[in-house]
């Protein structure tokens, strides 16, 4: 969970981060705008970094000016979080996406999971599968957890356990989802089928994560302009529902659905093919820029 500090007055504005080249990371705090490298001694921001509630040193080290400005140019950003454990995604949480699906609305949430190790940077390449004919696009809000959950009493509960919120693209490949013997992963878990980031926004400063607007262009043509308010089930919901099933450990992300404009919706709308550029923005969170290129 994201603590907050004794003085709860103090808003320092903290978004978390990791900069470097692909697979070679580091963890930094973007703090009012000026991305700081964290000292090695608090590790990467995995599992470990969430269970022992390392954000109340970062917290220290910021208000006392003690983290240096990386000075490093170009910055990449990677995934705000390494290696998590599991992704797991819900189907169908925005009304006017099922609609446009053809899909009666769910009257439980719809789960399944994607391949951690598609999990990559927020503008790193996107690879269109080789055989691939409908690879689509959907923004998401991205839930991060800061605490094990195992049978959450309540939705109120689920508060509790979240460490912060992010941009998640759950890239999806409809062929393979849907016509290809109708198991769901296939088509979700495609190498590089998930950015993340530019950073995790800690939950102390998201008080309503039901209160977003979430925005995605293709080649510059706006395609999806929802808000979480919309949300089927919202994000405690979903939480608590999870906890319900399996054990949530820190670190993990939960991808909470899309709202309508998928290429899936609209036969007019073509379909992501090599050279396209998808830019996504959640008030807040950052924003992402993918180019697409082949497999």
């Amino acid at each position: 969970m994201a603590a907050k500090v004794a003085d709860k007055n103090w808003r320092r504005i903290m978004r978390l981060a990791r900069v470097g080249a692909a697979g070679r990371e580091s963890a930094v705090v973007i703090d009012d705008g000026v991305a700081r490298r964290l000292p090695e001694a608090l590790g990467d921001i995995d599992a470990d970094f969430w269970r022992e509630d390392r954000i109340v040193e970062v917290r220290r080290l910021c208000e006392a000016g003690a983290l240096g400005e990386v000075v490093e140019r170009p910055l990449r950003f990677g995934a705000p979080i390494a290696k998590p454990e599991k992704v797991i995604c819900i189907g169908l949480n925005y009304r006017d996406h099922a609609a446009e699906s053809g899909q009666a609305i769910p009257t439980e949430p719809i789960i399944f999971m994607k391949a951690p190790n598609c999990v990559i940077g927020p503008d790193d390449e996107v690879l269109v599968p080789r055989e691939s004919t409908k690879t689509d696009w959907e923004i998401e809000l991205g839930v991060v957890l800061g605490r094990r959950a195992r049978y959450l009493s309540s939705p109120e509960e689920a508060a509790s356990v979240i460490a912060g919120y992010c941009i998640s693209h759950d890239v999806s490949e409809r062929e393979f989802q849907l016509e290809r013997g109708g198991q769901w992963d296939k088509g979700k878990s495609c190498e590089t089928f998930n950015p993340l980031g530019p950073w995790l926004v800690t939950s102390d400063e998201v008080p309503d994560p039901q209160s977003l607007a979430l925005r995605l262009s293709v080649n510059g043509v706006l395609r999806q302009n929802g808000t979480t308010a919309d949300m089927i089930f919202g994000v405690h919901h979903i939480i608590w529902y999870l906890s319900q099933f399996m054990v949530l450990e820190p670190g993990d992300l939960v991808n909470t659905g899309t709202p309508a404009g998928v290429a899936l919706g609209h036969p007019d709308v073509a379909f992501l093919k090599v050279g396209d550029v998808t830019e996504l923005t959640i008030n807040g969170l950052g924003s992402q820029r993918s180019v697409f290129g082949q497999a």
